[in-house]
């Protein structure tokens, strides 16, 4: 029987991770991307000559499936996780705090830290205690996080000095915007299922580099090749180029966002989709700032009060300044920005007093993640057609949009082209 050909459009880290899954299943893949960029919302590219991620892209120890794929491709090694869970604190005016995970079974490992913690009085901290406790409930709760957060007596300081500074950043949207479900799955899996789930870990080398060697796997890699439309007839798939081609291919995984989608089905109903217009993008805004202090002794912080949010050291005289659902932040001028976060960072950062800017960039990513709206039911990977699958951290993986989800789905499309092909007389 000749190879079956599968056709991957998108270069994300759902398209690659379903390329990985293909090939190891024995099918010869091609992946379609419309930039000349591998990784999607996920990848690296030069800046006055330096390689820099457009956005610094976290991950925790719960998201298992993205920690296996970059160890089958090899790089395992270029991640770093934290042992146990710490976070560092800033906040202008006052010491930082820190909080950090004690050897000890979950919850009770967060317990004897978040005493301590100089962020909060004894009241917000005893509220925000009672609400994580009842944070399994939410998994059923049809609303947003933040009516939840306001049945739940949390108040101005605990949504200023905990929920805002972990969750809006997890889940890159407006508490109010968030739905209580997806809220308490990442409470839950994160911070209440497993002492070791919320651990911070994230890539040493740029991410580009770990997309590139799961690209490597393909039988070949189309950059700067936009793809039109996907049809199939007489159950042959089809894929037309934005060059005039038409390609034929045994099966499709389209793993592009849900307006990309849209386009390339033209009728999404046609493919038993549900409504693909039903998803609001949230923007993620990173400033990156170089400076003469060099290293000032920590991996990354929260910054309290400020738009910064979070700023990372990359390494010596390099931080990066990440802010989530970046709405107001999305068109400023990058001057403005820089200046913004340079200043926030001058005021807050203990060491930096007296520091001098060498430069700073801008980097935006208007469509970082994608929340469906309420009563938006998320699709699996099948469609109506079995050799037209759907891939995407939006989709239905039991998880929020985040790279975790876009391994997941990824994995979960390459698997039902798997099956639906299984005992299929196509050649």
């Amino acid at each position: 029987m000749a190879e079956r050909r599968v056709a991957v459009i998108g270069a994300g880290l759902a398209g690659l991770a379903a390329t990985l899954e293909l090939v190891r299943a024995g099918f010869d893949v091609e992946i379609f991307e419309r930039s000349r960029l591998l990784g999607g919302r996920a990848t690296s590219f030069h800046i006055d000559g330096l390689e820099v991620d457009n956005g610094q892209h976290v991950f925790l120890g719960c998201c298992t499936e993205f920690m296996r794929f970059v160890r089958d491709v090899g790089m395992a090694d270029r991640l770093r996780v934290q042992d146990r869970f710490e976070a560092l604190v800033f906040a202008r005016g006052s010491p930082a705090s820190r909080l950090r995970a004690a050897a000890l079974p979950a919850p009770w490992h967060l317990v004897a830290s978040f005493l301590g913690y100089r962020h909060l009085d004894w009241l917000a901290k005893w509220n925000v205690v009672v609400a994580l406790s009842r944070a399994r409930g939410l998994r059923r709760d049809g609303g947003s996080f933040a009516h939840w957060l306001g049945r739940n007596r949390q108040g101005k300081s605990a949504l200023r000095a905990f929920w805002e500074p972990f969750f809006v950043p997890a889940l890159n949207a407006p508490l109010d915007k968030v739905s209580a479900a997806d809220a308490g799955f990442v409470m839950s899996t994160a911070f209440l299922g497993d002492a070791r789930g919320a651990r911070f870990g994230y890539s040493t080398v740029p991410l580009a580099h770990i997309a590139a060697a799961a690209a490597h796997r393909a039988t070949c890699v189309h950059l700067n090749s936009g793809v039109i439309g996907i049809g199939v007839e007489r159950g042959v798939a089809e894929v037309a180029l934005s060059s005039g081609e038409r390609l034929s291919f045994d099966a499709v995984v389209a793993a592009v966002s849900p307006p990309q989608l849209a386009r390339l089905l033209g009728d999404a109903a046609r493919f038993g989709l549900p409504d693909l217009a039903g998803y609001d993008p949230y923007p993620v805004v990173d400033v990156h700032l170089w400076h003469d202090k060099g290293s000032l002794g920590f991996d990354f912080a929260a910054v309290l009060d400020s738009p910064v949010q979070w700023v990372f050291e990359k390494c010596g005289g390099y931080l990066c300044c990440s802010i989530s659902a970046a709405s107001d932040q999305i068109r400023l001028p990058a001057s403005e920005l820089i200046d913004a976060c340079w200043n926030e960072l001058i005021e807050t950062v203990p060491g930096m007093s007296g520091a001098r800017l060498v430069r700073g960039s801008v980097t935006r990513n208007p469509e970082a993640t994608f929340v469906a709206r309420p009563g938006i039911k998320r699709p699996g990977p099948m469609t109506a057609h079995r050799n037209v699958a759907i891939a995407g951290s939006w989709t239905d993986t039991g998880w929020p949009d985040t790279m975790e989800s876009a391994v997941r789905s990824g994995r979960a499309a390459a698997r039902a082209i798997e099956d639906s092909m299984r005992g299929s007389n196509v050649a």
